[in-house]
C-alpha cells in the first residue's frame, strides 16, 4: 500500500515538473467517431497507412548487456539504445506481425498470446497463428483498467470484433526483461522497450480481472466499419514497425494510451487533442465520452456502470464463448 502510495505521489510531481498543461479537447455527441459531423456538415476522412507484410525477424545476434541502474535512481546516464534482443519474460519474448494478402481481404496474425494462468505470475505461454477475414472486422471496443489505489492512472486497450464472434485484443506494454517490474516514474527515463501484445481477449482481460484483482470496463465505440478497418490497418503497421525498429516506452509520450490517441489522430488529425486525460488515462473513458467516441446516449456514470465487466470476466472465466458472454450485461 505505501509504495503504491509512494509511486503515484512520484508520478503526479513527475507531471507537474515536466509543466504538462491541460488543453481541454471539447466533445460532441453529434459526430461519429473520427469527428465527421453526423448532421452531414462535419470534417472527417482522411487516408490511413497502407499495411505491408511483416518483415521477418533478422538473424540472431549477440544480446546487448541488461540494463543496470543504481539503486539511487540516477538517471543522468541513458547511453543505451532499444532492443528486441534481450533477455524477455517468458510472456513477452515473441513478438507479433501482421500478414496482409496481396488483395487486401485478409490478414494473418501471428504469435497471438493466449496464456494459461493459474496466478498473475504462474502460466503456461500460449501462441496460436489466425487468418481474418476483413469484411468481417465491424467493431472496435476500447478496455480501461484503473490501477488499485491510484485512480488517476490506468492501462488502456483495444478490442477488434470480427461480427462479433471473434476478437483480437492489443494492448501496448512495457516489454518487461526477466524479473522487471512497471514503475511509472523509470519508464520515464528509457528504463523499458515498448511492444504491442496482440492476444485473445481472455488473456488480456482475463489475466487483470481474476489474477491481478484490476477492474476492467469494456466500452463499444461509434466506429463504423470502414473506420475501425482503417484503424486496425494504422495498428498493424506499427505492429510491424516494432518488430524491425524498437522503441523505448515513456510514461508521458509513448504508453498505452498516447499510441491510442495517435492512431485515432492518423485517420483524423487532432480529433484527440492534448490533454490531461491522455496523461493521467485513469480519466481516458471520461475524455473518449467526452469527444464522442463512445456508443452512448446516456450518461457518462451510466455509461461506466454499464461498462465493468469484471465479474463476468470471472464468471466465465473457463467458458470457450468467453468474450461473447462478459458482454451479455
Amino acid at each position: 500500500m505505501r509504495r503504491g502510495y509512494m509511486q503515484r505521489r512520484a508520478y503526479l510531481s513527475m507531471l507537474a515538473a515536466a509543466g504538462c498543461c491541460a488543453f481541454v479537447a471539447v466533445g460532441c455527441t453529434t459526430v461519429d467517431f473520427l469527428g465527421v459531423d453526423l448532421r452531414g456538415s462535419g470534417a472527417g476522412g482522411t487516408t490511413a497507412a497502407t499495411p505491408s507484410p511483416a518483415t521477418e525477424k533478422p538473424a540472431e545476434k549477440p544480446s546487448p548487456p541488461a540494463r543496470q541502474f543504481p539503486t539511487g535512481l540516477d538517471f543522468s546516464k541513458n547511453p543505451l539504445s532499444p532492443s528486441n534482443d534481450r533477455d524477455w519474460s517468458p510472456d513477452q519474448a515473441v513478438l507479433p506481425a501482421a500478414e496482409f494478402s496481396s488483395d487486401g481481404t485478409s490478414v494473418t496474425i501471428r504469435n497471438i498470446r493466449d496464456c494459461d494462468y493459474r496466478t498473475s505470475d504462474d502460466y503456461d505461454v500460449r501462441h496460436y497463428d489466425r487468418t481474418y477475414d476483413l469484411a468481417k472486422l465491424k467493431t472496435v471496443e476500447f478496455v480501461r483498467v484503473p490501477f488499485p489505489g491510484m485512480p488517476e492512472l490506468a492501462h488502456t486497450m483495444l478490442s477488434f470484433g470480427f461480427d462479433d464472434r471473434d476478437y483480437l485484443g492489443v494492448s501496448v506494454e512495457i516489454r518487461k526483461e526477466k524479473g522487471e517490474t512497471y514503475n511509472p516514474v523509470l519508464a520515464s527515463f528509457n528504463r523499458y522497450e515498448i511492444m504491442y501484445v496482440l492476444a485473445d481477449e481472455r488473456d488480456l482481460i482475463g489475466v487483470r480481472a481474476n489474477y491481478r484483482l484490476n477492474d476492467v470496463y469494456l466500452y463499444p465505440t461509434r466506429a463504423t466499419p470502414e473506420q475501425v478497418r482503417k484503424l486496425f490497418d494504422d495498428v498493424m503497421v506499427r505492429v510491424n514497425q516494432l518488430r524491425t525498429e524498437p522503441e523505448f516506452y515513456n510514461t508521458l509520450t509513448n504508453n498505452c494510451t498516447t499510441n491510442i490517441a495517435r492512431h485515432i489522430n492518423n485517420l483524423a488529425p487532432n480529433r484527440v487533442r492534448y490533454d490531461y486525460r491522455v496523461l493521467l488515462p485513469g480519466y481516458s473513458d471520461r475524455l473518449a465520452y467526452d469527444l464522442g467516441l463512445l456508443k452512448t446516449e446516456v450518461s457518462f456514470d451510466e455509461t461506466r456502470r454499464a461498462a465493468r465487466v469484471t465479474d463476468l470476466a470471472y464468471r466465465y472465466r473457463e467458458s470457450p464463448e468467453f468474450s461473447q458472454a462478459i458482454r451479455h450485461r
